[in-house]
């Protein structure tokens, strides 16, 4: 005796198979990535101010910095056994320039990006104290948003920074750690 299903069930399993094989087929084969919208569009300009500071140090006498000052000198023998007698051991300070602050100037697409104009303190010459302009970075930002009010905000190009507006959709590949891959992101219609 053949065993008969009811119809109704036939089509609601192949009805439920046919949207696994849907979402399956649209998950691997369809585009890659996040759908995402333009949100904001930042830039930021950071100088780093350096302060030049009085340090202190110790070496050989013979391996001192050109430009060691308050020296005081005294005999030992090396700790580390490189040398076979005792040495003069020298306590020096030394004018460095090391980070202090950072200056920056921020805004959006309806301001020019410009750099930090900040005031320098100015010391009598050798003398700690006196500021310089360091080491410069640009930043131009995008924050991109999908339809759950995920945020990712991407490091791009000023030109690239330039081309782009508020509103554009983009697809951008998001790992599994929530992290996107900016520079695969590409424009999509959906």
């Amino acid at each position: 005796m053949r065993f008969k299903l009811p119809r109704l069930r036939v089509v609601i399993l192949a009805a439920m198979v046919v949207a696994t094989l849907v979402t399956l087929g649209w998950w691997i084969f369809g585009p890659a990535g996040v759908a995402v919208e333009l949100t904001q569009r930042s830039w930021r300009m950071e100088i780093v101010i350096e302060r030049l500071r009085s340090e202190a140090g110790s070496d050989w006498c013979d391996d001192l910095p050109a430009d060691a000052r308050d020296v005081t000198r005294r005999v030992m023998a090396d700790p580390k056994g490189k040398r076979a007698e005792p040495g003069e051991h020298c306590r020096y300070n030394q004018l460095v320039w090391r980070r202090h602050w950072i200056a920056k100037t921020e805004g959006g697409p309806a301001d020019r990006p410009d750099w930090p104009r900040p005031p320098l303190r100015v010391a009598p010459p050798g003398e700690p104290g006196s500021e310089r302009l360091g080491k410069r970075e640009a930043y131009f930002e995008i924050e991109l948003r999908d339809r759950d009010n995920h945020a990712w905000v991407c490091r791009i190009t000023q030109e690239r920074w330039q081309q782009l507006r508020v509103g554009q959709r983009f697809r951008v590949p998001v790992d599994r750690f929530g992290t996107a891959n900016c520079p695969a992101m590409y424009e999509s219609a959906l």
